[in-house]
């Protein structure tokens, strides 16, 4: 049979009310019957009852993603980190797809919360500024995070320093000799195509070379956009010997551009991504790119939310740290 509350506080010598605090990461409860709470819960191997315990607290226990990023690969990442935490907190998480194709955001927020009644969502570029999701959710006060916010004054959730991680990386191709590199960039809705344009702008600047407009170009953050934006910046007159692409997805497009055209990566030009999602480490060669960790992102924008959720000034914007990985796309251009 199934394990009930009661069993938990039977076998705990503790109120039902202490282990629903204990479960609920609720403030002010002692380490001790913090343990002795959770040491019965997994002996009776107790899962709640989340309809239950939805009734109780008039919450629905559900937190949502919502999203129109078309990077698949960091939306995975991401997701995975929101259900570590919401496992940990016993919560559920839905996606919600919002304003794709149609650009239909109030609407299609009102049907996220219809159906599933989150208690607050995370947010992730380019909707983590947008500014009729955030007036959906401020209207109606849902509490909420954002991943990588252009404006994080007063938000809650995580961000990293991107123009910096790009100064890093551009700073290494530099150091292999490269002086025509190429960037392609991101959405101009997206904060960290800012962040990462102005990173490549000032790795310019730093480095003595100049910026020449002919070497970026738009792109979607997607693998399709990457192989466009190969394809310009290959047929230029005078190519890049490096292409730094703003995320991963498009930075593999750029590859398949260039294997299309008979070029090797890195022999014949150099390719870099941003983000270090799985398919940096999936292809060949292995994409130089800089990591940002995306799945422990997404769950401490989950925790700082769930904080929020509990307490209603709780929660804080968490700042990351970022890694450059030089791996087998880039080398010394030819000549060098």
């Amino acid at each position: 049979m199934r394990s009930r509350i009661e069993d938990v506080a039977a076998a705990a010598g503790v109120s039902m009310k202490t282990v629903s605090r204990v479960l609920n990461n609720e403030p002010n409860v002692r380490d001790e019957m913090r343990q002795r709470v959770m040491a019965a819960v997994e002996k009776l191997q107790y899962r709640p009852n989340l309809s239950a315990r939805s009734l109780a607290g008039q919450r629905s226990y559900v937190v949502a993603l919502v999203y129109n990023n078309p990077s698949r690969n960091y939306l995975m990442e991401i997701q995975s980190g929101m259900l570590d935490a919401c496992r940990d907190h016993h919560y559920n998480l839905v996606l919600a797809p919002v304003g794709s194709p149609k650009q239909r955001k109030a609407e299609d927020l009102k049907v996220v919360f219809e159906h599933f009644a989150p208690d607050g969502v995370v947010l992730i570029p380019p909707l983590t500024d947008d500014p009729a999701v955030l007036e959906f959710l401020e209207q109606h006060e849902v509490p909420y995070a954002s991943i990588a916010p252009k404006h994080p004054e007063g938000r809650i959730g995580v961000m990293m320093d991107e123009t910096a991680a790009v100064l890093e990386l551009m700073a290494g191709l530099v150091a292999q000799g490269h002086r025509r590199i190429a960037h392609i960039k991101g959405p101009p809705a997206h904060g960290a195509c800012q962040w990462r344009y102005k990173g490549y702008r000032d790795a310019l600047k730093k480095a003595g070379l100049e910026y020449d407009a002919d070497l970026v170009v738009q792109g979607a953050f997607s693998f399709e956009s990457g192989i466009a934006a190969g394809d310009a910046l290959l047929d230029l007159k005078q190519p890049p010997t490096a292409i730094f692409a703003a995320n991963d997805d498009m930075a593999a497009g750029v590859i398949r551009a260039a294997c299309e055209r008979g070029l090797a990566v890195p022999r014949d030009i150099s390719v870099c991504g941003f983000d270090d999602t799985p398919i940096a480490r999936h292809i060949y060669p292995a994409l130089t790119t800089v990591r940002q960790p995306t799945s422990e992102m997404g769950k401490l924008a989950t925790l700082q939310l769930l904080a929020r959720i509990r307490t209603a000034d709780a929660g804080s914007m968490v700042h990351v740290e970022h890694e450059v990985l030089f791996r087998e796309s880039t080398q010394a251009p030819k000549g060098r």
